[in-house]
Formats: C-alpha cells, sequence, structure tokens
C-alpha cells in the first residue's frame, strides 16, 4: 500500500538540512531502486522552486511501504529527524486515484 509522509520542518531549518541531505536522498534513492518511491520532495519556504536562503517548510514522500508500521519505522529513521530538520512527522495511508 501507499504511505504519504508528510513532514515539518523546525524554524531555519536549512544549515540542518544540507548537512544532512545526503543521507536523507540515499534513503530516497533506496526506495527509487527498489520500485517503491512515487514521489518526494520538499515545500519551499516562499513561492519559487528555488527558495534561497528562505530554505524549505517541510517535506512530502509518497512511497509503498507492507504496513503502516513499516512506513512509520521507515520514517522515524530519516536522517532529518537525527539532525533535528524536522518537527513533527505524519504517516498516512494514500490512495492514488489520479492520474
Amino acid at each position: 500500500m501507499l504511505y504519504a509522509v508528510i513532514s515539518e520542518d523546525v524554524s531555519n531549518s536549512l544549515a540542518k538540512r544540507l548537512e544532512a541531505r545526503p543521507d536523507h536522498i540515499a534513503r530516497l534513492q533506496d526506495l527509487k531502486s527498489q520500485g517503491r518511491l512515487v514521489m518526494a520532495g520538499p515545500h519551499p519556504a516562499i513561492d519559487t522552486e528555488d527558495p534561497g536562503e528562505a530554505g524549505f517548510t517541510g517535506s512530502l514522500i509518497i512511497a509503498e511501504f507492507p504496513s503502516l508500521a513499516d512506513a512509520q519505522h521507515w520514517a522515524d529513521t530519516d536522517p532529518y529527524i537525527a539532525a533535528g530538520v524536522y518537527a513533527k512527522v505524519t504517516v498516512k495511508p494514500y490512495k492514488k486515484v489520479l492520474p
């Protein structure tokens, strides 16, 4: 089943994000190589694809996991959590309807 991992950053998270990003991206690449990643990306803090110093306010990941518990465990072990990037992470079942 698909699950949405919806994360909210702490204030001024950009430096922490940049430091932990290689490990965070490696985990996403692993999901992608397994054919389980539907989409992933951050929420820019301002209305542009490259927010520069404004940084990001959170992230959205939609991926396939065997269960909600597995998705939650995966989210809980994200390098961004260890680095203090995320203030809150919500994991929910997701049903893709379109496209």
